[in-house]
């Protein structure tokens, strides 16, 4: 309940604004948390991995995943 009494003083002193430069500063800031949100809500895919990994670092870590992964046997539910 707090938090939607603040909401609503803060739309009340928004609305009683008249100078032309704070509200361009209010968007700005409004654009910028839409944006910050915005990146923390993307689903990372692997293309955003690429470049991160030089080629021998990712041929050791290949290497390891190999050497320490358990090894499935299709048939040993059978």
């Amino acid at each position: 309940m707090f938090t939607e009494a603040r909401r609503i003083h803060l739309l009340e002193d928004v609305l009683k604004i008249t100078n032309e430069s704070t509200l361009v500063e209010l968007e700005t800031i409004v654009k910028k948390t839409k944006k910050k949100a915005a990146l923390k809500k993307k689903k990372l895919n692997i293309y955003d991995y690429v470049g991160i990994l030089s080629n021998k670092e990712a041929t050791k870590m290949k290497k390891v995943i190999s050497e320490t992964c358990e090894q499935i046997d299709a048939d040993a539910w059978k």
